[in-house]
């Protein structure tokens, strides 16, 4: 089976991390990067340097990498040991230099035992001139920990938009810029009317035409150019975000997973409304509003009085926003969560579409989403309302701004204080003056959106993960299976009834153990706690002697090979779905694990073989195809432990004969638990352990268990 990395610079950062004593596997390196097709076809160098794949994962390991550009010679041995990239998609760890500089340390990652000297100048002939220095990030003691992380630690939004400090203070730049342009009309129309109309200066009228062209074509190229900087700025953001997220939601504990998927997929959803947030229109808003004082003063310098006119209405749109404030926030965040249960509905709907029909629900899940869907529309009424004011109402006061000037700019003229230049200009500048106060209270709505959402994903975002950062694992690349349960309690969240009390037992490596029990007795609680899905309240489970808390969750889901009883597939092929765990195994492997599972029998019958289509949640297998391809999943890689849940509950008696007979054979040497409720599949095990209500009533050699039970064996059903 090959299960080889093939990254000569992901073989370089493993070896990296045995030199500073911190072992990292491949795979706990790469878990939850963006990888298609596992470690055969992992390509971690790009020129791009933080945003590198290899950066993120040297992260993982607790170094921080900086990608540099330099000579072999101008390599300082201070910085020593650094990964060279070489050519043709190579690389190695230079370890030192020679006094002479003429002789070069180097480790080969498909030699890792061996350090080589190599002739700098050789060396340089194969160096791409890339290297990648890595500096092991400091950890401060406990008590001093926490600060150190709230303090340095990089939030994932304020954090992100900070990568983009010297675009938006460009855009800023510009939109000021921008403001000073907006001077030019009202002062072009207040000169040609006071000067030159009176004065049938025609030649003066040109120059002013050519000077107000040009500055017009010059404000137009400064727009295009904020536009395309912010959305280059937007677009930076928002990959480097969604990743974030997204990589936060698969590390999260399954403790703390939401009881609604849609709905928390429609607060996943909100982001967007981050992201249109911080777009043009914010950002000239908040530039615009400092440029109120300075077109007031101009208006003071041309028309005095009129001056009070724009600031009242500025003052009365000011007080407006206070008012609405607290209505609008409560009235959004009200929508907000009836649009969450709305979208749960949907996607609950949606996926048990099939039980909705059988079971003749159709009207009921048409009540509840109209209900939803009146709910909704009643919570989003007011806000609506609150929202299409803000636009009315500034409006309105921008009209009754123009009308108050010309009326007193009409006096004005009457007694010779204001010519018919400087009320035009009056009229532009106040109604200039006035705007980013409309825009202000304009983006209070998108405001209170904006924050509702935010808080949501910081909230997601601050929710407990399986691999914090800092967290020092214990390295297990291989396992031999030893398994130890002491005294574990165990509840699920939000659960009145304790799962598991006080369970106890010891399974040696290489046992084939099946447990029993009533449905609810626990049995699948222990495959989870051992898959490291969830942590025991209380007591501790240990592999290999070491507490299943302090082993990296991938390096132990790496050596178990699992069948839950809930099969769940993927759109994609047959192969996609056998080779989910690990996409770069060889077609070797993966044909032994289909033909232990007898997925081969129906892939053979299909047209297409293991391209086979396989369609959102398996539609279109049947419950054994499913049942056949999780088993093919279990066994492609060769775990030193296999946990059963029920695997043969869907298969045909003739089919489950077959896969039985194979699972003897393939188990030998294997730490087997079997959870059935079939004594047929209880030949595959030498031990039995009896659960009820949470606790291990026996535990002992099958046969001795089953002769214990008296009778309580039925036929087929324990």
């Amino acid at each position: 089976m090959n299960t080889q990395v093939e990254d000569p610079l992901l073989k370089c950062l493993v070896i990296f991390t045995k030199l500073h004593n911190k072992p990292y596997s491949a795979e706990a390196l790469i878990e939850g990067l963006p990888v298609a097709n596992g470690l055969g076809n992992v390509e971690l160098f790009s020129t791009e340097g933080s945003k590198s794949l290899f950066s993120r994962a040297a992260r993982r390991a607790g170094f921080t990498s900086t990608l540099v550009e330099k000579s072999l010679n101008d390599i300082s041995p201070l910085v020593l040991p650094c990964i060279l990239i070489l050519k043709g998609r190579k690389a190695c760890i230079l370890d030192s230099f020679s006094a002479d500089k003429k002789q070069a340390k180097i480790i080969y990652p498909d030699v890792e035992t061996s350090e080589k000297w190599i002739d700098v100048d050789t060396l340089s002939r194969e160096y791409l001139g890339y290297s990648f220095y890595l500096k092991k990030e400091f950890v401060a003691e406990d008590r001093t920990k926490q600060y150190l992380i709230n303090k340095k630690t990089s939030h994932w939004f304020w954090g992100t938009l900070k990568l983009s400090t010297n675009i938006y203070r460009d855009v800023i730049i510009a939109s000021i810029v921008i403001n000073f342009f907006v001077l030019a009309s009202p002062l072009f129309t207040m000169n040609v009317y006071d000067r030159v109309v009176p004065n049938n200066a025609t030649e003066t009228l040109w120059v002013l035409a050519v000077g107000i062209l040009v500055i017009f074509v010059i404000d137009l190229l400064i727009k295009l150019t904020r536009a395309y900087f912010l959305e280059i700025a937007g677009k930076k953001s928002d990959v480097i975000m969604s990743s974030m997220i997204f990589e936060k939601v698969l590390d999260m504990k399954m403790a703390f997973r939401p009881k609604s998927i849609g709905s928390f997929a429609n607060n996943l959803k909100e982001f967007d409304t981050i992201r249109s947030f911080f777009t043009s229109s914010t950002i000239s808003a908040l530039v615009d509003l400092p440029f109120t004082i300075i077109f007031l003063v101009v208006i003071y310098y041309i028309a005095g009085t009129i001056v009070i006119v724009p600031i009242v209405i500025s003052f009365i749109i000011i007080i407006y926003m206070l008012f609405i404030k607290e209505p609008l926030q409560k009235s959004i965040e009200s929508t907000y969560e009836a649009a969450a249960v709305k979208n749960g509905i949907l996607i609950e709907t949606l996926g048990g579409i099939e039980t909705v029909k059988t079971m003749s629900g159709s009207g009921l899940a048409q009540w509840n989403w109209e209900e939803a869907t009146g709910e909704i529309a009643n919570r989003s009424l007011k806000s609506k309302i609150l929202t299409n004011s803000i636009g009315l109402v500034t409006s309105f006061l921008v009209q009754i701004n123009t009308v108050v000037v010309v009326l007193i700019g009409v006096y004005m003229i009457k007694e010779m204080e204001l010519t018919m230049g400087g009320l035009i200009a009056s009229v532009i500048l106040s109604s200039r003056a006035i705007a980013p106060m409309g825009q202000v209270v304009g983006l209070i709505a998108s405001y209170e959106q904006t924050k509702t959402a935010y808080d949501t994903i910081e909230n997601i975002m601050k929710l407990p993960v399986e691999r914090p950062d800092g967290k020092k694992f214990v390295r297990r690349e291989s396992i031999r299976g030893d398994i130890e349960f002491n005294n574990v309690k165990f509840t699920y969240p939000e659960a009145q009834k304790s799962a598991l009390n006080g369970v106890s037992f010891s399974i040696k490596a290489g046992e084939k153990v099946g447990i029993v029990g009533k449905n609810g007795s626990g049995k699948t609680t222990i495959e989870k706690l051992i898959l490291g899905l969830y942590e025991p309240d209380d007591g501790s489970i240990l592999i290999d002697g070491i507490d299943i808390n302090q082993i990296d969750p991938v390096d132990l889901r790496k050596n178990i090979g699992y069948v839950p009883q809930d099969v769940v597939l993927f759109n994609g092929t047959v192969k996609e779905n056998i080779v989910y765990k690990h996409p770069s195994v060889d077609d070797v492997s993966i044909l032994k694990a289909a033909k232990i599972s007898a997925t081969d029998e129906f892939v053979s019958a299909h047209p297409l073989g293991f391209d086979m289509p396989v369609f959102e949640r398996g539609e279109g297998l049947s419950g054994g195809q499913k049942q056949s391809i999780a088993i093919a999943r279990a066994f492609l890689l060769d775990s030193p432990i296999i946990v059963l849940d029920e695997p043969t509950t869907s298969l045909d008696n003739s089919t489950e004969q077959k896969i039985k007979n194979l699972l003897n054979e393939n188990l030998q040497g294997k730490t087997t638990i079997l959870v059935t409720h079939k004594s047929s599949l209880l030949s595959l095990v030498d031990r039995l352990i009896v659960l009820d209500n949470g606790r291990v009533i026996l535990d002992g050699k099958r046969d001795a268990v089953l002769e214990k039970l008296q009778g309580n064996v039925r036929g087929e059903k324990l």
